[in-house]
């Protein structure tokens, strides 16, 4: 992937991760067009960046999936790299959940998280195959590779992105389309609510890492920890998810 010169699309762009990528790029030469679903956010961060270019739109609806493919590529034609980023994660012990009057809100992880990426990855892959280089960036997990027992739904829907990432990959590799995925370990963001991932890899230091990775022209980047869970044997993956369980199982019961 080149990392400049580029019109740049990332979901979920106004805060942690997505931010720190749409900061990099910034100012590796790109225009970037941000989106997320809370205005004063959006804001917040066109203030620290002002060349941002920022849309609200709820990605977990349909409809609106279709409009933001129809607004970025009416009003910014040379759009060539979408960073599926947007994703939730939710804590829970299936034991106490309430499945039956509140599937709405385990739902809405399964929606953000599979739909959302999928749908857009779809729009955008025909439109991206017409241009002489395009990019569509799939933010995963390392828990898409050792599943994470007490957040159960987020470990098997990016499980599933990995899954399509790779397929996309195979589908595109006759065209002018890159396919990358980037799996993060845990990094200090809010992702899941403020405080949970303190102990997670600085987020710069994540950020940079992965701009490595994309001049050096990888397809899977990790970083830290998820580096070698991408790569393990299923008995070393069953070990660590074993050991990630025991050590967490106390904050859901």
């Amino acid at each position: 992937m080149k990392l400049s010169g580029n019109t740049i699309l990332i979901t979920g762009g106004s805060s942690g991760i997505g931010l720190a990528f749409a900061e990099r790029f910034i100012k590796a030469g790109n225009q970037v067009i941000i989106i997320g679903r809370r205005e004063n956010v959006l804001q917040n961060a066109k203030e620290k960046f002002p060349s941002l270019i920022t849309r609200v739109s709820d990605l977990d609806i349909e409809s609106e999936r279709a409009a933001l493919f129809d607004w970025v590529t009416a009003n910014y034609p040379d759009v060539n790299v979408l960073v599926n980023n947007a994703g939730i994660q939710q804590r829970f012990n299936v034991l106490k959940a309430d499945a039956k009057n509140n599937w709405s809100y385990f739902n809405k992880e399964i929606t953000t998280n599979i739909e959302a990426p999928f749908h857009l990855s779809m729009l955008f892959a025909p439109f991206f195959a017409t241009k002489e280089e395009a990019t569509i960036i799939n933010v995963t997990s390392g828990l898409a590779f050792t599943p994470f027992a007490i957040a159960p739904i987020y470990s098997a829907t990016k499980a599933a992105l990995h899954s399509f990432t790779m397929s996309l990959r195979y589908q595109l590799s006759e065209t002018s389309v890159e396919v990358v995925e980037v799996a993060p370990p845990a990094v200090n963001t809010d992702l899941g609510g403020a405080g949970l991932h303190i102990q997670g890899e600085p987020l710069d230091a994540f950020a940079d890492g992965i701009f490595r990775g994309l001049e050096e022209g990888d397809k899977e980047i990790g970083y830290g920890t998820s580096v070698n869970r991408l790569r393990m044997s299923r008995d070393d993956i069953d070990k660590y998810a074993e050991n990630m369980y025991k050590a967490t199982k106390n904050t859901i019961e």
